[in-house]
């Protein structure tokens, strides 16, 4: 089933691809992008919070801990001479998992914003921030696995069989090849709008790109490699929100601007190269000689981590977070932003709550423990763009839209 979804999935991303479906992604404004990027910033914050509450109501909260057995089990217990408490009382595990985490996203995001120091030279700060994220890794790893070499943690867990094999859709019957068609489009349309999205952000004319995009191209490119992924039951693949960006930023020079009291940053050049992808998807692909050592002394809690730090790094830049702190902000502290000289406070705000309750039904959808609401997602997500062009000019102005919206 999951094979033939992953073809469908193919086969309509193929017919995107020859019909030149990305058209549409010209009325995909600013807007559109920075609230899927906020959706995907709250999805690697909500997978590493349902992580830590996992283990803390495993170890931290476990009945061991709370000496709630019942005299019943205790004499059982008792009887086969075993011991009455259920499970263990780990609370310092649990401890450590936080320590762990929140020391990862720490040390990432303190290096991360390293080349905003006076400290070093200027190279030296661009490489520690270029790769904030493996150092943060490799240091919350040596804590974990070394220093506190007496705690116990949950083991990096991997699968040792050989999952690469051929699927076999024999044993599909018509039904269940017309449901994977079905699930395999709400899929596609997904794939689509991500792909197109992230493309989107990249391709930004903040980013002073001098290679044009060829987004069809690409969706062709994504179709045939998920067909061949899906026929060896591997994982889809596509570009992605924060990856992209933030490949781009690491390839970038970037420089800092003062105006009026506030600093900004700007992108001088970028880069552009095909050879960090492929040398980054071989070193990924060389990973599976580093099980089970040494990836398997890797934390849980430093992974947790690893998502945390995405999702903070992913907020850089993007004007609708920016503006929902100025819910919060005193007026004469305000920014001296291009669409704050040019849009009254009330319309900003407008726009912003717009934001806001789009952002908050895709969550509803997005995150709903029913998994026929998700398959839904995608279509919402695709509906950001007439509610963007229908909806959204009957309350804020086309001329105060065409400032906060553009891109800069």
């Amino acid at each position: 089933m999951y094979c033939a979804v992953g073809l469908w999935n193919s086969f309509f991303i193929m017919l995107y691809s020859v019909f030149d479906v990305s058209r549409l992604m010209r009325w995909s404004t600013r807007s559109t992008e920075e609230i899927f990027a906020l959706f995907i910033s709250i999805a690697f914050c909500v997978d590493a919070s349902r992580d830590t509450y996992h283990n803390f109501n495993r170890n931290y909260l476990s009945a061991a801990c709370q000496g709630v057995a019942s005299n019943a089990t205790q004499y059982l217990a008792a009887a086969n001479g075993t011991d009455s408490q259920q499970g263990e009382c780990l609370r310092e595990s649990s401890v450590l998992y936080l320590l762990l985490m929140l020391g990862t996203l720490w040390v990432g995001v303190s290096l991360y914003n390293f080349n905003k120091t006076p400290y070093l030279e200027a190279g030296k700060r661009e490489l520690l921030a270029d790769y904030a994220l493996p150092v943060a890794v490799l240091v919350m790893t040596f804590v974990g696995s070394y220093l506190f070499r007496d705690v116990k943690l949950a083991p990096f867990e991997y699968r040792d069989d050989n999952t690469v094999q051929l699927v076999s859709l024999s044993g599909l019957g018509a039904a269940a090849v017309c449901g994977s068609a079905g699930l395999g489009f709400c899929l596609s349309l997904l794939f689509f709008m991500d792909q197109n999205i992230s493309s989107a952000m990249v391709n930004n004319p903040s980013n002073k790109l001098k290679k044009g995009p060829a987004y069809h191209l690409d969706l062709l490119v994504v179709a045939l490699l998920n067909g061949l992924l899906s026929v060896l039951g591997l994982p889809w693949m596509h570009a992605a929100i924060p990856h992209s960006p933030l490949h781009v930023r690491c390839l970038a020079d970037v420089e800092e601007r003062v105006e009026q009291g506030h600093v900004y940053e700007i992108i001088v050049r970028v880069r552009e190269t095909r050879l960090t992808g492929i040398l980054s998807h071989l070193l990924i692909g060389l990973s599976l000689l580093l099980l089970p050592y040494p990836l398997s002394y890797i934390p849980p809690p430093v992974l947790s981590g690893l998502f945390l730090y995405m999702a903070i790094t992913a907020l850089n830049g993007n004007q609708m977070f920016e503006r929902i702190t100025l819910l919060f902000t005193e007026q004469v502290a305000y920014p001296p932003n291009h669409y704050i000289r040019r849009v009254p406070q009330r319309k900003i705000h407008t726009f912003t709550g717009c934001q806001l309750a789009q952002l908050i039904v895709l969550c509803a959808f997005g995150f709903a423990p029913w998994p026929y609401m998700k398959t839904l997602f995608p279509v919402l997500l695709l509906l950001l763009l007439p509610i963007r062009h229908c909806l959204l000019p009957q309350l804020v102005e086309e001329k105060y839209l065409a400032a906060i919206d553009s891109q800069h």
